[in-house]
């Protein structure tokens, strides 16, 4: 089922830390976590907590958990508005600290994470990312992407209007990111419609993938849908929208929107539509996010972002442009 990647907990109220970190431990073992892992999870998820509650203003905890092909994980992101840290990489060796405690938290959660980084801006906040595998020595990503996904259901809802899936085979990986209409039950039953017919369609063309599509889900309420693929051979990224769904192509220089068509796939879709090509050499990420995300994104704000894993870039979107009133979803695909 396609619903949302990550659950997002407040951490404003120290009385609550206790149901996170039950939460947390709980779907790590539905997850199918190996034991040592799990406790090893709830040190991280005591120290995050702890860290939250000291430095954070109005911080936020992101638990995702994904299956990984039998091979599963869970990730943890820390958002915090706090202020921010001028030298990230000194607060990770043990002893120091600037509350004055032991100074072990940022280092004990590195040495206990498969994946862990750190990114700070002085009066901006700090996010903190950490990785922890079921079986570490075999959790290889396959393909030529790293695809790096945040969605979170609007607050109050159970369920994700928005959703992603992806593809991959050995010519080429085709990614897409969906809004159903509205929120909710219905929203989260036309995405998950539209990626069932993702899934079985075998041409690799995003134009003609979303033709599929629009039969597929005309008894649905319909949804928003950018298709992406990336072909291992050319390394060119071919991509078609219908809706509101925001892309941003970037690299190393340069930087380009790609606008969609109009419409809404299960109700009405233009009768003339193209992919458009990208070059991976120029362009060797590309970003999506639906209305959930305000779009007017300043990507000079993030200062050597590059050298970060893309969760983090994600993470930071999510943090400053999150509307709160809806589903919120960005997807970041990276050639590696």
């Amino acid at each position: 089922m396609v619903d949302a990647t990550h659950i997002s907990f407040p951490a404003d109220d120290r009385s609550y830390f206790s149901l996170i970190k039950k939460e947390i431990h709980r779907r790590a073992v539905d997850l199918g976590m190996n034991a040592a892992r799990i406790a090893e999870l709830d040190l991280i998820v005591a120290e995050m907590t702890s860290n939250l509650f000291k430095y954070s203003d109005g911080g936020e905890l992101l638990l995702g958990t994904f299956s990984n092909g039998g091979l599963p994980y869970i990730e943890l992101i820390s958002i915090d508005s706090g202020p921010g840290m001028a030298n990230p990489a000194r607060m990770m060796q043990d002893g120091v600290s600037t509350s004055n405690t032991l100074g072990h938290g940022l280092g004990s959660m590195k040495r206990l994470s498969d994946d862990f980084a750190v990114y700070s801006l002085l009066g901006w906040g700090t996010i903190v990312l950490s990785r922890v595998y079921s079986e570490p020595s075999k959790a290889k990503e396959r393909g030529q992407l790293l695809i790096r996904p945040i969605v979170v259901y609007k607050p109050g809802e159970k369920t994700s209007g928005d959703g992603c899936i992806y593809k991959l085979t050995t010519q080429y990986t085709k990614i897409m990111l969906a809004d159903g209409l509205g929120h909710g039950p219905e929203a989260n039953l036309a995405v998950n419609e539209a990626a069932a017919a993702f899934k079985v369609f075998p041409d690799t063309s995003p134009t003609e993938t979303l033709r599929f599509i629009h039969a597929a889900i005309k008894k649905t309420r319909g949804a928003v849908i950018t298709i992406v693929n990336f072909d291992h051979a050319s390394k060119n990224w071919t991509i078609a929208g219908i809706g509101n769904i925001a892309s941003r192509f970037s690299g190393p220089v340069n930087f380009k929107n790609n606008m969609s068509y109009n419409g809404i796939v299960g109700h009405n879709i233009p009768g003339s539509m193209n992919d458009q090509t990208y070059s991976g050499e120029e362009f060797n990420q590309v970003m999506l996010c639906s209305d959930g995300i305000k779009t007017r994104i300043e990507m000079s704000k993030y200062p050597m972002m590059y050298k970060y894993d893309a969760t983090i870039l994600a993470a930071a979107i999510y943090k400053d442009h999150a509307r709160r009133t809806d589903d919120m979803s960005v997807l970041i695909a990276k050639i590696k």
